[in-house]
Protein backbone atom coordinates (compact mmCIF):
# COMPACT_ATOMS: atom_id res chain seq x y z
CA UNK A 1 0.00 0.00 0.00
CA UNK A 2 2.92 2.35 0.72
CA UNK A 3 4.14 1.79 -2.83
CA UNK A 4 0.71 2.69 -4.21
CA UNK A 5 0.57 5.88 -2.13
CA UNK A 6 4.04 6.87 -3.31
CA UNK A 7 3.19 6.25 -6.97
CA UNK A 8 0.03 8.35 -6.62
CA UNK A 9 1.84 11.22 -4.89
CA UNK A 10 4.96 11.45 -7.09
CA UNK A 11 3.17 13.36 -9.90
CA UNK A 12 1.82 15.86 -7.36
CA UNK A 13 5.34 16.40 -6.01
CA UNK A 14 6.44 17.22 -9.56
CA UNK A 15 3.82 19.97 -9.71
CA UNK A 16 4.97 21.34 -6.34
CA UNK A 17 8.59 21.39 -7.52
CA UNK A 18 7.67 23.22 -10.72
CA UNK A 19 5.53 25.75 -8.84
CA UNK A 20 8.56 26.58 -6.67
CA UNK A 21 10.18 28.21 -9.72
CA UNK A 22 8.55 31.47 -8.59
CA UNK A 23 11.11 31.66 -5.77
CA UNK A 24 14.08 31.43 -8.16
CA UNK A 25 12.97 33.29 -11.31
CA UNK A 26 12.46 37.02 -10.97
CA UNK A 27 10.66 37.78 -14.22
CA UNK A 28 8.00 36.10 -16.33
CA UNK A 29 9.01 32.85 -17.99
CA UNK A 30 10.78 33.47 -21.32
CA UNK A 31 8.57 32.64 -24.30
CA UNK A 32 11.11 30.20 -25.76
CA UNK A 33 11.27 28.27 -22.50
CA UNK A 34 7.49 28.18 -22.14
CA UNK A 35 7.11 26.86 -25.69
CA UNK A 36 9.73 24.20 -25.05
CA UNK A 37 8.06 23.09 -21.82
CA UNK A 38 4.61 22.92 -23.43
CA UNK A 39 6.03 20.76 -26.21
CA UNK A 40 7.83 18.60 -23.65
CA UNK A 41 4.62 18.01 -21.68
CA UNK A 42 2.80 17.12 -24.92
CA UNK A 43 5.46 14.61 -25.89
CA UNK A 44 5.38 12.88 -22.50
CA UNK A 45 1.58 12.60 -22.54
CA UNK A 46 1.42 11.23 -26.10
CA UNK A 47 4.13 8.62 -25.43
CA UNK A 48 2.48 7.62 -22.15
CA UNK A 49 -0.86 7.26 -23.92
CA UNK A 50 0.64 4.83 -26.43
CA UNK A 51 3.14 2.73 -24.47
CA UNK A 52 1.60 2.78 -20.99
CA UNK A 53 -2.11 2.76 -21.86
CA UNK A 54 -3.17 1.80 -25.40
CA UNK A 55 -0.70 -1.02 -26.01
CA UNK A 56 -1.39 -2.73 -22.64
CA UNK A 57 -5.13 -2.33 -23.31
CA UNK A 58 -4.78 -4.31 -26.55
CA UNK A 59 -2.46 -6.88 -24.98
CA UNK A 60 -4.94 -7.54 -22.18
CA UNK A 61 -7.59 -8.28 -24.82
CA UNK A 62 -5.55 -10.81 -26.82
CA UNK A 63 -8.17 -13.49 -26.22
CA UNK A 64 -10.49 -11.52 -28.55
CA UNK A 65 -8.24 -12.28 -31.51
CA UNK A 66 -8.36 -9.69 -34.28
CA UNK A 67 -10.93 -7.75 -32.24
CA UNK A 68 -8.44 -7.16 -29.43
CA UNK A 69 -8.25 -3.57 -30.63
CA UNK A 70 -11.94 -2.98 -29.86
CA UNK A 71 -11.63 -2.14 -26.12
CA UNK A 72 -8.77 0.25 -26.92
CA UNK A 73 -10.76 1.99 -29.64
CA UNK A 74 -13.97 2.21 -27.59
CA UNK A 75 -12.18 3.45 -24.48
CA UNK A 76 -10.19 5.99 -26.47
CA UNK A 77 -13.32 7.51 -28.01
CA UNK A 78 -15.17 7.51 -24.68
CA UNK A 79 -12.25 9.23 -22.96
CA UNK A 80 -12.06 11.95 -25.58
CA UNK A 81 -15.85 12.35 -25.52
CA UNK A 82 -15.86 12.61 -21.73
CA UNK A 83 -13.27 15.41 -21.75
CA UNK A 84 -15.15 17.13 -24.57
CA UNK A 85 -18.30 17.22 -22.45
CA UNK A 86 -16.45 18.53 -19.40
CA UNK A 87 -14.66 21.14 -21.50
CA UNK A 88 -17.96 22.22 -23.09
CA UNK A 89 -20.06 22.55 -19.96
CA UNK A 90 -17.58 23.52 -17.22
CA UNK A 91 -16.94 27.28 -16.95
CA UNK A 92 -13.18 27.78 -17.06
CA UNK A 93 -10.54 30.26 -18.14
CA UNK A 94 -7.12 29.47 -19.56
CA UNK A 95 -4.07 31.40 -18.44
CA UNK A 96 -3.39 34.34 -20.76
CA UNK A 97 -6.94 34.29 -22.16
CA UNK A 98 -9.59 36.87 -21.32
CA UNK A 99 -12.58 34.95 -22.67
CA UNK A 100 -13.98 32.14 -20.47
CA UNK A 101 -15.08 28.86 -22.03
CA UNK A 102 -17.94 26.57 -21.10
CA UNK A 103 -21.30 27.57 -19.67
CA UNK A 104 -21.66 31.14 -18.44
CA UNK A 105 -21.28 31.46 -14.68
CA UNK A 106 -20.66 34.23 -12.17
CA UNK A 107 -17.35 32.88 -10.93
CA UNK A 108 -14.15 34.70 -10.09
CA UNK A 109 -11.25 34.66 -12.53
CA UNK A 110 -9.17 32.66 -10.05
CA UNK A 111 -11.89 30.02 -9.69
CA UNK A 112 -12.22 29.62 -13.45
CA UNK A 113 -8.43 29.36 -13.84
CA UNK A 114 -8.42 26.60 -11.23
CA UNK A 115 -11.23 24.77 -13.03
CA UNK A 116 -9.25 24.90 -16.28
CA UNK A 117 -6.25 23.36 -14.55
CA UNK A 118 -8.45 20.69 -12.94
CA UNK A 119 -9.81 19.69 -16.35
CA UNK A 120 -6.23 19.43 -17.57
CA UNK A 121 -4.78 17.45 -14.66
CA UNK A 122 -7.56 14.98 -13.85
CA UNK A 123 -6.82 12.74 -16.89
CA UNK A 124 -3.18 12.49 -15.81
CA UNK A 125 -4.25 11.28 -12.37
CA UNK A 126 -6.57 8.77 -14.02
CA UNK A 127 -3.74 7.50 -16.19
CA UNK A 128 -1.44 6.92 -13.23
CA UNK A 129 -4.23 5.27 -11.24
CA UNK A 130 -5.27 2.83 -13.96
CA UNK A 131 -1.68 1.73 -14.59
CA UNK A 132 -1.23 1.15 -10.85
CA UNK A 133 -4.47 -0.86 -10.85
CA UNK A 134 -3.12 -3.00 -13.68
CA UNK A 135 0.11 -3.65 -11.79
CA UNK A 136 -1.79 -4.56 -8.61
CA UNK A 137 -3.66 -7.29 -10.48
CA UNK A 138 -0.35 -9.04 -11.06
CA UNK A 139 -0.85 -9.47 -14.78
CA UNK A 140 1.91 -9.85 -17.34
CA UNK A 141 0.88 -6.68 -19.19
CA UNK A 142 1.76 -4.04 -16.57
CA UNK A 143 4.57 -4.46 -14.04
CA UNK A 144 5.17 -2.54 -10.82
CA UNK A 145 8.19 -0.97 -12.50
CA UNK A 146 6.00 0.04 -15.45
CA UNK A 147 3.55 1.72 -13.09
CA UNK A 148 6.40 3.60 -11.44
CA UNK A 149 7.69 4.64 -14.87
CA UNK A 150 4.28 6.11 -15.64
CA UNK A 151 4.23 7.95 -12.34
CA UNK A 152 7.74 9.33 -12.86
CA UNK A 153 6.97 10.34 -16.44
CA UNK A 154 3.90 12.32 -15.41
CA UNK A 155 5.85 13.87 -12.53
CA UNK A 156 8.61 15.01 -14.89
CA UNK A 157 6.14 16.70 -17.21
CA UNK A 158 4.33 18.19 -14.18
CA UNK A 159 7.47 20.15 -13.26
CA UNK A 160 7.19 22.49 -16.24
CA UNK A 161 3.40 22.50 -15.90
CA UNK A 162 3.66 23.75 -12.32
CA UNK A 163 5.99 26.52 -13.48
CA UNK A 164 3.72 27.43 -16.39
CA UNK A 165 0.84 27.89 -13.93
CA UNK A 166 2.62 29.69 -11.09
CA UNK A 167 4.87 32.02 -13.09
CA UNK A 168 2.07 33.87 -14.94
CA UNK A 169 0.26 34.35 -11.63
CA UNK A 170 3.38 35.94 -10.20
CA UNK A 171 3.78 38.13 -13.29
CA UNK A 172 0.14 39.23 -12.92
CA UNK A 173 0.87 40.62 -9.46
CA UNK A 174 0.23 37.74 -7.05
CA UNK A 175 2.74 37.21 -4.24
CA UNK A 176 5.36 34.51 -4.58
CA UNK A 177 3.70 32.38 -1.89
CA UNK A 178 0.23 32.71 -3.36
CA UNK A 179 1.54 31.83 -6.82
CA UNK A 180 3.37 28.83 -5.36
CA UNK A 181 0.35 27.58 -3.41
CA UNK A 182 -2.05 28.01 -6.34
CA UNK A 183 0.38 26.28 -8.69
CA UNK A 184 0.88 23.41 -6.25
CA UNK A 185 -2.84 22.95 -5.60
CA UNK A 186 -3.41 22.64 -9.34
CA UNK A 187 -1.86 19.17 -9.10
CA UNK A 188 -3.82 18.03 -6.04
CA UNK A 189 -6.57 16.59 -8.23
CA UNK A 190 -4.16 14.03 -9.73
CA UNK A 191 -3.72 11.73 -6.70
CA UNK A 192 -7.47 12.02 -6.03
CA UNK A 193 -8.32 10.99 -9.59
CA UNK A 194 -5.74 8.22 -9.48
CA UNK A 195 -7.09 6.79 -6.23
CA UNK A 196 -10.66 6.78 -7.55
CA UNK A 197 -9.58 4.80 -10.61
CA UNK A 198 -7.58 2.32 -8.52
CA UNK A 199 -10.65 1.67 -6.36
CA UNK A 200 -12.94 1.34 -9.39
CA UNK A 201 -10.62 -1.02 -11.24
CA UNK A 202 -10.23 -3.22 -8.16
CA UNK A 203 -14.01 -3.66 -8.02
CA UNK A 204 -14.63 -4.13 -11.77
CA UNK A 205 -11.60 -5.99 -13.13
CA UNK A 206 -12.98 -6.78 -16.65
CA UNK A 207 -13.21 -3.07 -17.51
CA UNK A 208 -9.48 -2.46 -17.02
CA UNK A 209 -8.66 -2.51 -20.78
CA UNK A 210 -11.38 0.09 -21.32
CA UNK A 211 -10.13 2.21 -18.42
CA UNK A 212 -6.60 2.17 -19.81
CA UNK A 213 -7.69 3.44 -23.21
CA UNK A 214 -10.22 5.82 -21.62
CA UNK A 215 -7.36 7.52 -19.75
CA UNK A 216 -5.36 7.63 -22.99
CA UNK A 217 -8.24 9.32 -24.82
CA UNK A 218 -8.67 11.87 -22.04
CA UNK A 219 -4.97 12.76 -22.07
CA UNK A 220 -4.83 12.99 -25.85
CA UNK A 221 -7.81 15.34 -25.79
CA UNK A 222 -5.88 17.70 -23.50
CA UNK A 223 -2.82 17.53 -25.76
CA UNK A 224 -4.76 18.18 -28.97
CA UNK A 225 -7.18 20.77 -27.58
CA UNK A 226 -4.87 22.78 -25.35
CA UNK A 227 -1.15 22.01 -25.26
CA UNK A 228 -0.25 21.72 -28.94
CA UNK A 229 -2.27 24.77 -30.10
CA UNK A 230 -0.77 26.90 -27.33
CA UNK A 231 2.72 25.63 -28.07
CA UNK A 232 2.42 26.14 -31.83
CA UNK A 233 0.84 29.58 -32.09
CA UNK A 234 2.97 32.69 -32.50
CA UNK A 235 6.74 32.75 -32.59
CA UNK A 236 9.27 30.10 -31.58
CA UNK A 237 7.02 27.13 -32.37
CA UNK A 238 10.15 25.22 -33.36
CA UNK A 239 11.14 25.17 -29.69
CA UNK A 240 7.91 23.34 -28.85
CA UNK A 241 8.70 20.79 -31.57
CA UNK A 242 12.10 20.11 -30.02
CA UNK A 243 10.48 19.89 -26.58
CA UNK A 244 7.91 17.40 -27.90
CA UNK A 245 10.65 15.18 -29.34
CA UNK A 246 12.59 15.19 -26.06
CA UNK A 247 9.50 14.52 -23.93
CA UNK A 248 8.24 11.74 -26.20
CA UNK A 249 11.65 10.03 -26.30
CA UNK A 250 12.15 10.29 -22.53
CA UNK A 251 8.75 8.79 -21.69
CA UNK A 252 9.20 6.04 -24.29
CA UNK A 253 12.59 5.12 -22.82
CA UNK A 254 11.24 5.15 -19.26
CA UNK A 255 8.33 2.90 -20.17
CA UNK A 256 10.38 0.38 -22.16
CA UNK A 257 13.44 0.22 -19.88
CA UNK A 258 11.48 0.05 -16.62
CA UNK A 259 8.68 -2.20 -17.89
Amino acid sequence: MNGVSLALLIPFLGTVLGSAFVFFMRDAMPERLQKTLLGFASGVMVAASVWSLLLPSMEMSNDMGRWSVLPAAVGLLLGMGFLLLIDTFTPHLHIGDEHPEGLKAHLSKTTMLNLAVTIHNFPEGMAVGVVIAGALQGGEWISAAGAMAMSLGIAIQNIPEGAIISMPMRAAGATKWKSFVMGSLSGAVEPVGGLLVVLLASMVTPVLPYLLSFAAGAMLYVVIEELIPEASEGRHSNFSTVGFAIGFSLMMILDVVLA
